[in-house]
């Protein structure tokens, strides 16, 4: 085991894959906590959408990937928000109409071309071989900038997801920092949509929180779970699908299932116990 885990380590490709799987991991379950609480997690499935339509844009123009996707995901993000509030559509369809939408439009330029055809399945269930070394530069970057927000506004993010209406009482913009949050959701979902596809990343973005929220109670306690949860399911991931030659981010994905059923079997014999 100790030897496979040391000749996967020894690929560049893979070392790559951990630094921006690490980052996107922490940075979706810090923001998914929010997310769930808010009833938003759909919101980045609807992006992770988008996402594709902007990956497909930037293939077929032979554009820089994250360059093309990052401005247009997060402007759609700005939109779903707008529309939900503004609007007569209801936030769920918006996300739906948007994303479908942006799918739809992905693999309709990507049949313009048919030599890229083949990336098709890389761009919706993710590929390691996919990261470059300018896409692990970006990355950081960008997940870094998340992290910083993320942190600097903790005690803003907390109060307009546990109560929006005390939040706008006390004089919080509750407004600003909902885009703030979808505009980190959006940032996090183009990182790593590279990596887990456009169809897979979100499960980073709702399993972590949601079994978290199995044993924890507190919205801190909770966040801080929810991030430890993320990075050890998608480095137990990563190790999976090397020793097995397996997908990698539906290995990931897998592994999130098995960790909340583990959460909810400890949560469900704890809950007997006090009884």
């Amino acid at each position: 085991m100790l030897t496979m885990i040391v000749q996967m380590f020894s690929h560049t490709f893979i070392l790559r894959a951990v630094v921006v799987g690490v980052l996107v991991s922490l940075c979706a379950a810090l923001l998914g906590v929010s997310l769930v609480l808010k009833r938003y997690s759909m919101i980045g499935d609807g992006l992770s959408h988008v996402g594709f339509g902007a990956l497909a844009i930037a293939a077929v123009l032979g554009t820089a990937p994250l360059a093309m996707a990052a401005p247009i995901v997060v402007l759609s993000a700005f939109l779903v928000l707008r529309i939900s509030e503004n609007s007569k559509i209801r936030g769920d369809a918006a996300i739906a109409m948007i994303s479908t939408g942006s799918l739809a439009v992905g693999v309709f330029i990507m049949s313009l071309r048919p030599g890229l055809n083949t990336d098709i399945h890389s761009f919706m269930f993710g590929s390691i071989l996919a990261m470059t070394q300018n896409d692990v530069i970006m990355s950081t970057i960008l997940a870094s900038i998340v992290l910083a927000l993320f942190v600097l506004f903790y005690n803003r993010i907390f109060a307009v997801t546990y109560d929006e209406t005390f939040a706008r009482a006390t004089g919080v913009n509750a407004g600003f920092y909902k885009m703030l949050i979808a505009f980190l959701t959006a940032v996090t979902i183009v990182i790593g949509m590279r990596l887990m596809g456009a169809l897979l990343i979100s499960s980073l973005i709702i399993f972590p929180a949601i079994t978290s929220m199995r044993l924890c109670k507190r919205f801190k306690s909770v966040t801080l779970c929810s991030a430890a949860v993320s990075i050890i399911c998608f480095i137990a991931g990563i190790i999976t699908s090397y020793g097995l030659e397996t997908p990698t981010g539906a290995t990931i994905v897998t592994i999130n299932i098995a960790m909340f059923l583990l959460f909810a079997a400890i949560a469900g014999i704890r809950k007997s116990g006090l009884r």
